[in-house]
């Protein structure tokens, strides 16, 4: 899929001659995305975890137990990829979950100990990686680009929730 958008847009672009900034700039935060998330992937793998066992892990250990419905748009899963994960998690002893006793519907997930003692080294060594991609942006330059960033994902959000789409996660 990303291949083909990628086609479509150099296509564009070729026919352009000049491609216009914000295009151009969105795809230059393309490739950097996708060489840090080659760069970060195998950390991610570390211990038997996928990515989106990954990304449910970070997010219970960075902002506590959840209900299960309110994790998929944190992490940007839908919520049949959130049970699973949930499902491969429990299973390793890694999250607990417990129904709600005012509405059996809703099961929250939390982190158990023997989650957080395994989770723990493998998101030190990723936050690692992290700083070592970004070790040659100064302080100030990482804060511009924080406050870049978030004026795109806002306004994107803003866009999406206009047209209708479904949330991916809030912008922080």
């Amino acid at each position: 899929m990303m291949a083909i958008i990628m086609t479509g847009i150099q296509i564009l672009m070729g026919v352009r001659k000049k491609s216009p900034e914000a295009v151009h700039a969105w795809l230059v935060m393309l490739k950097a995305w996708q060489a840090i998330a080659r760069y970060l992937r195998p950390t991610m793998g570390a211990e038997g975890l996928g990515e989106s066992d990954f990304r449910v892990l970070e997010v219970l250990l960075h902002k506590g137990p959840m209900p299960v419905n309110a994790i998929g748009p944190k992490v940007d899963l839908n919520p049949g990829s959130v049970s699973v994960a949930v499902d491969r998690l429990y299973k390793k002893g890694y999250v607990s979950r417990v129904e709600c006793v005012s509405d059996r519907r809703v099961r929250t997930v939390s982190l158990t100990e023997k989650g957080r003692q395994e989770f723990l080294p493998i998101f030190k060594t990723h936050g690692d990686l992290i700083k070592r991609v970004l070790q040659d942006v100064s302080s100030e330059e990482l804060q511009q680009l924080e406050v870049v960033m978030k004026k795109i994902g806002r306004r994107a959000e803003r866009l999406a929730d206009e047209s209708g789409l479904s949330a991916a996660g809030e912008i922080e």
